[in-house]
């Protein structure tokens, strides 16, 4: 996946308002990623009015019985910046739904969900078969059903016939 490393290092090097751009234009018009599309949107307005640089890396707290190391990690960003705990809270303005994702805050999946992802496999399943009813290959296949369709019924009369004909004698 250096493909993926590559477009992930390219994408660290936007700063923050270019980087909402583009993930608001990526989750354009995808519905599992309405969520994600919203933050982003919301980010755009927000980052084109603000600093392109905000710290959010946490400061590293000391810990007894370690010692300290005054080395940087790969980001620069050791020791600077606050503390940061708990949950993080999206801005004021995004809608917050109790099933964004399909999914109830239980992590159940909601009733609709379901029936779109039931009506979407029906649907593909239908095309698909229709589909394959076109091609030369479907259609042979069609047609050796019915042969063997037909020869089974002239063999059950026959079948019949001689069975009938044991009974009169």
């Amino acid at each position: 996946m250096s493909d993926a490393k590559e477009l992930v290092a390219l994408l660290a090097q936007l700063p923050d308002a270019e980087l909402a751009a583009v993930v608001e234009a990526a989750t354009e018009g995808r519905a599992g990623l309405a969520a994600l599309h919203a933050v982003a949107q919301s980010l755009v307005d927000t980052l084109g009015h603000a600093p392109d640089v905000i710290d959010v890396t946490p400061d590293t707290l000391p810990m007894e019985g370690y010692p300290q190391s005054e080395t940087l990690g790969p980001s620069g960003q050791v020791g600077v910046g606050p503390v940061v705990s708990g949950i993080p809270v999206p801005p004021a303005g995004i809608p917050t739904a109790p099933s964004i994702g399909g999914y109830t805050s239980a992590g159940v999946p909601t009733f609709e969900s379901v029936r779109d992802k039931v009506e979407q496999r029906y649907g593909i399943s239908q095309g698909m078969g229709e589909l394959d009813r076109q091609t030369p290959v479907g259609r042979s296949v069609e047609e050796q059903w019915d042969a063997r369709a037909e020869a089974a019924r002239e063999r059950l009369e026959q079948i019949r016939k001689s069975v009938h004909g044991n009974d009169s004698e």
